[in-house]
């Protein structure tokens, strides 16, 4: 990983646009802009203060190119940690390829995915995990994912991290000078303060792993399926929380065969409503295969919306033996997949009469009841949802973690460091205690970047998008 050249990309989307931003970072950054850069103050780039806007003209030789606005960020002051030149270009594509072209003749090299924030990484402006962050701000699509990924970037829990970090260090340094002392038979770690900070570090380590399941939902959004028989209204609902006409709806039974999807954001919140096809007995194989990925569906998603068709439950005078089987077969469902909520929606209220609603809510006190296609009750069903999801250590700023390579190197830590609790109740020899140690201590700096290899970085760098 070299950042002794100098690079350059399109810091903005590709296209037109009005304003386009080609950044150059590097030793010769300012060097090499000031070549095609000329200030209507004539005066040259390296001369004047970092931190300022200039207005000028990008020209090859006595061509003008373009007129620009140009950013100076000297020194280590800028987002990579060593020179950088911004030019807001107007956003021509025509422009902004001309002058890209032009900054490579002049000595600079195309980015490479990611290689900014690397490079900010690398020259120690940001940790790894920060650094990551970087790449879910820029994919956060909701208030919820665009929350989670500014605590990562402002330190999030690797401030935590490297707090307990040091600690073990300082404790690991005192454990190996036992080594170099061993024939002597002295301590020089306390081993009732090393407990004390193992079964912290235990809990901590706990606390983090246990929160990336809300994490991880927040951040990708959360999966609701919606279950019923067919022709419920269950295409009609997915349509009303969508607002628009997302999926097919008809008076023939089986219409949905397969699954569909889509995302919205409640209250900053990002589901992903999957709209599945209706459970029935079938002998249409195609139909049936549908009915297999519903079950599927359900085992994949959060929340469970198990819609009724209210008027079905009253047809042949058989209100309460059908009240009664439904009342089985949700908790048949509830028993078969333990680990979702369930929402119990009756649709088309509109035509219920009051006493009809009073017996439903007899047999389901907590039944929610909609009329889809009038779009009455979609508001409180999606507060409903909102209430369901655990978001309180979003909104008290806990340490929240949802990076799946963070999560892994969490598990492994806390692996080691059960190993290191087991070996001080057991009164392990100090040299294998050193060795557990020393594995804790690399799972931290995993995280943080303070264990890494360029494979690694490459992994995680390469996700990012050009001019990033």
């Amino acid at each position: 990983m070299t950042t002794q050249d100098t690079i350059v990309a399109l810091a903005t989307p590709s296209g037109n646009g009005a304003i386009g931003i080609i950044r150059v970072s590097g030793p010769e950054a300012i060097i090499i802009s000031e070549q095609v850069f000329n200030a209507k103050s004539k005066k040259a780039l390296s001369t004047l203060n970092s931190h300022t806007v200039h207005l000028g003209e990008i020209s090859d030789g006595e061509r003008i190119i373009d007129e620009a606005l140009t950013t100076i960020f000297k020194g280590q002051r800028s987002y990579t940690g060593e020179p950088t030149v911004e030019f807001s270009c107007h956003g021509s594509h025509f422009i902004l390829t001309e002058v890209i072209q032009l900054l490579i003749n002049k000595g600079c090299r195309v980015a490479n995915a990611g290689e900014f924030t690397m490079r900010a990484f690398l020259n120690g402006k940001m940790d790894l995990s920060q650094a990551e962050a970087v790449a879910d701000l820029i994919a956060s699509d909701n208030a919820a994912s665009h929350q989670l990924a500014m605590q990562q970037m402002r330190g999030g829990f690797t401030n935590q991290l490297k707090t307990l970090r040091q600690e073990l260090l300082d404790f690991a340094s005192l454990i190996e000078l036992e080594l170099d002392f061993s024939e002597e038979d002295v301590e020089f770690a306390n081993r009732e303060q090393f407990k004390g900070l193992v079964t912290k570090i235990e809990k901590i380590l706990k606390q983090l792993i246990d929160s990336f399941a809300v994490g991880n939902v927040l951040k990708k959004g959360i999966p609701v399926a919606i279950v019923g028989e067919p022709n419920v209204g269950k295409s009609t609902l997915l349509n009303a929380f969508l607002n628009e006409e997302r999926a097919i709806v008809s008076d023939i039974a089986g219409t949905t065969r397969d699954t569909i999807e889509d995302e919205i954001a409640i209250n900053g919140i990002g589901f992903r409503f999957i709209d599945t096809a209706g459970i029935r007995e079938t002998q249409d194989q195609i139909e049936g295969l549908g009915i297999q990925r519903t079950f599927e569906k359900i085992k994949q998603s959060q929340i469970v919306i198990r819609l009724i068709d209210s008027l079905k439950l009253f047809e042949n005078d058989k209100a309460e033996i059908n009240l009664e089987n439904l009342k089985k077969e949700i908790n048949d469902l509830q028993l078969k997949f333990p680990d979702q909520a369930f929402i119990l929606i009756a649709n088309k209220v509109d035509q219920l009469s009051i006493n009809q609603k009073e017996l439903i809510l007899t047999f389901f006190p907590n039944i929610k009841f909609i009329a889809a296609k009038q779009n009455l009750g979609i508001e409180n069903l999606k507060q409903s949802l909102v209430d369901l999801v655990d978001t309180g250590a979003l909104h008290s700023q806990d340490a929240i973690v949802t990076n799946a390579r963070h999560y892994s190197a969490l598990q492994a830590a806390l692996k080691e460091i059960n190993e290191v609790q087991q070996g001080l109740n057991e009164g392990l020899t100090t040299d294998l205690l050193a060795i557990d140690v020393r594995q804790a201590l690399y799972h931290f700096g995993e995280i943080t970047g303070e264990v890494t290899n360029d494979e690694l970085l490459g992994n995680i760098f390469a996700n990012f998008c050009i001019g990033k």
